[in-house]
């Protein structure tokens, strides 16, 4: 099947029993057993639940992967990769992951005994040079949010010579964009609150692995922690996921007409985003990326001053964490995604006072500039 076309039906036949062309929603705990060790192939909802396994099957078939095992959060799924890692080993994340993850990272993992190392990996030969032994390799393509672009199919080559576990974000590109197991990634990670359900009504996350042995080790965590979704979250997601090549399609216009807006505006000193010949990863995204997200950052000058005053005089951006959704949000990840860093280490990343994000939604794209343009008018 063509990829428009598993979104619709992989994982998603009609019910057998009553026609139902959409995958019923399980909404229970337990199933009744035939007898003393004789089921029908469910028991107990947190090992497993037909909704659930629908959504699973059809994120699988997307992402060109071997299995995929859905989550109650896109934190819980990396947490579950990151619990491969045994105390001793060695992870090299991404300078500029989301600053969830880095909490995640140093609060946790590194008191357990992991050992981290930050490297910039939009600069494959960071981690190239690099002679310390190390078990898994962690990075977003495109980050969040200066939209920074990482060669995965160098770093995999890397990554295989060394016996490494390459764990890729996938979050921002989607499996309509790009496709991280078909470049030689291990491990690809949604946060499936974002644009895969797409509508900013569940919270989710999904794991989707290539080989058979993390299959087991991944379903594994998901049973024995239990940070599983439930089956109507699930039901939700997989419908928001029917649309979602209609729905990226329109989001990459309007991000393009947004990133061409911003650039003509005095009163912003630079635009990030992917689809900029001018973006310093655009030609990586070119090789490995058949798409653009809607994410659009800008620097805007003034500071902080200026970012506050611009962020509250938006009309139809909602000022909100997440992205993806069909409704247009900001955010100011100096205080939301990357409140949890330093200033020193923010500076540090590149992200600045002025630094603002936009998740551009599937609107009207002259509503979308109007209201852009009516809060720069408001900066004077």
């Amino acid at each position: 099947m063509r990829f428009e076309t598993k979104l619709i039906h992989a994982g998603q036949k009609p019910d057998e029993k009553t026609g139902s062309v959409n995958v019923p929603i399980y909404q229970t705990s337990t199933f009744k057993q035939d007898a003393v060790g004789k089921d029908r192939g469910w028991t107990y909802s947190r090992s497993s639940n037909p909704t659930r396994k629908a959504l699973e099957d059809c994120v699988a078939s997307l992402e060109c992967a071997e299995s995929a095992y859905a989550f109650a959060s896109g934190m819980a799924a990396e947490t579950a990769v990151l619990s491969l890692l045994r105390p001793g080993e060695r992870l090299i994340a991404s300078c500029d992951i989301y600053g969830g993850t880095y909490r995640l990272v140093e609060k946790v993992l590194k008191p357990n005994g992991i050992k981290v190392l930050y490297l910039d990996l939009s600069k494959p030969s960071n981690l190239e040079r690099i002679k310390l032994p190390f078990s898994m390799v962690w990075l977003e393509t495109p980050s969040n949010p200066l939209l920074k672009i990482c060669d995965i199919k160098r770093i995999a080559l890397f990554c295989q010579k060394n016996k490494a576990i390459l764990s890729v974000d996938n979050t921002f590109a989607t499996p309509f964009f790009q496709n991280p197991l078909l470049l030689g990634a291990d491990i690809c990670v949604h946060s499936s609150t974002k644009y895969l359900a797409g509508h900013s009504d569940i919270i989710g996350g999904v794991v989707a692995v290539k080989s058979k042995k993390l299959a087991k080790k991944i379903k594994f965590q998901q049973n024995a922690c239990g940070a599983v979704p439930g089956p109507w979250d699930c039901w939700l997601t997989l419908r928001g996921i029917k649309t979602l090549a209609l729905r990226m399609k329109k989001h990459q216009e309007n991000a393009f007409a947004v990133a061409d807006f911003l650039k003509l505006r005095k009163e912003v000193s630079k635009v990030f985003f992917t689809g900029l010949k001018e973006h310093k990863g655009y030609y990586a995204a070119l090789k490995q990326m058949r798409g653009h997200c809607g994410i659009v950052s800008f620097e805007i000058k003034g500071g902080e001053k200026s970012a506050k005053k611009f962020l509250s005089s938006l009309n139809l951006f909602s000022l909100a964490d997440s992205l993806g959704g069909v409704e247009s949000l900001a955010n100011y990840p100096r205080v939301q995604t990357h409140g949890f860093l330093t200033e020193k280490q923010r500076m540090k990343l590149g992200i600045t006072p002025g630094l603002i994000r936009l998740s551009c939604g599937i609107e009207d794209i002259s509503d979308i500039l109007y209201d852009l343009k009516k809060s720069f008018e408001k900066l004077k």
